[in-house]
């Protein structure tokens, strides 16, 4: 504000100073020396009123030298401001919209609040790809501030989430404010794509989940009720919680919990945990097994079998799990 202030302040003092001059020297009123000095200034120059007197004339010579160069100054701020604020919104609307079409088996995230601020902080950290659709200006400012990919538009509208490439996405991501929005949005993205992995916020209102899985939702997650089982058990296991959030928060101590796929590419697929040599050549711990026809194996044990398309839960070193996540 200060910076602009200061930049429009000489031209209202040229304003003031003029007719003042004008009324003083050539005897005109104050309409007449403003318009004189607005002419002048401007080096529009009409000729039909002009200063009579050698004071006017010499005053109006000092006006020109002053104010001329001020006044072509604002014009030439007004253009840069103009013309370099265009095209950079367009090479930037340009870049975003290159990016969107790369993009492929990513995270549509609907509403950048504080669940969503979070959800993409997440991903991001994990190098996976998102993008955001929100309709709030002031939330789309703050996303081209962080660098994420973003779309301006209403969630639950087709279009927007053809733009946002749901054809080929990977999940979709409902946190925007009420369940209604939430409802919508899961009914369209389960039209639009029969696979996606849907998951949806809740407000925790009884009947409200069943009624956003009805819709299509692959999960749902009322934020009240995890943040309330959560403090609950702070207070009934706290040694617990405190070792699942050192498992799963604690990367700068080189620790990690992470799901791996297991591909064919694999050399221990159809073979036993203690064949593997997971423990011994990655020193990590298999905490679980999860396979699409059985229920999730918690604990297995040394004798259990490694299947193609398993998903091991894996507790170790960061790098490890890094180098064994390479060979998959």
């Amino acid at each position: 504000m200060r910076k602009y202030i200061l930049f429009i302040a000489p031209l209202f003092i040229f304003l003031v100073i003029g007719p003042i001059g004008y009324i003083f020297l050539e005897r005109t009123s104050f309409l007449d020396g403003l318009y004189l000095t607005i002419i002048t200034i401007s080096t529009v120059g009409y000729g039909d009123i002009a200063p009579i007197t050698a004071p006017g004339r010499l005053f109006t010579v000092l006006l020109i030298f002053s104010g001329v160069g001020y006044v072509m100054y604002i014009f030439s701020q007004i253009t840069e401001v103009m013309v370099e604020g265009g095209v950079q919104r367009f090479v930037d609307k340009r870049k975003m919209q290159k990016k969107m079409k790369r993009l492929q088996d990513h995270y549509i995230v609907c509403g950048f609040g504080r669940i969503g601020y979070e959800i993409c902080s997440i991903l991001r950290e994990n190098n996976r790809s998102f993008v955001v659709v929100e309709n709030d200006d002031e939330v789309l400012r703050e996303l081209d501030e962080l660098g994420y990919i973003a779309l301006q538009g209403d969630a639950s509208d087709d279009d927007i989430l053809l733009k946002a490439g749901i054809k080929t996405a990977r999940g979709l991501v409902a946190v925007v404010s009420t369940d209604a929005e939430n409802l919508y949005i899961t009914l369209t993205a389960r039209g639009m794509n029969p696979g996606l992995f849907i998951l949806t916020r809740s407000s925790g209102t009884p009947g409200v989940a069943k009624k956003l899985e009805r819709a299509g939702a692959t999960k749902v997650i009322s934020p009240y009720s995890i943040g309330a089982r959560r403090m609950a058990q702070l207070i009934v296991r706290p040694t617990v919680v405190d070792f699942l959030d050192l498992a799963m928060q604690a990367r700068e101590l080189g620790l990690c919990m992470e799901e791996l796929l297991i591909t064919e590419q694999a050399s221990f697929v159809d073979k036993t945990l203690m064949q593997s040599g997971l423990r011994e050549k990655y020193d990590i711990i298999v905490v679980a097994i999860k396979r699409p026809d059985i229920p999730m194996i918690f604990n297995p044990g040394p004798k259990t079998e490694i299947k193609k398309n398993d998903i091991l839960i894996v507790l170790g070193d960061n790098q490890q799990i890094s180098a064994l996540e390479k060979t998959l």
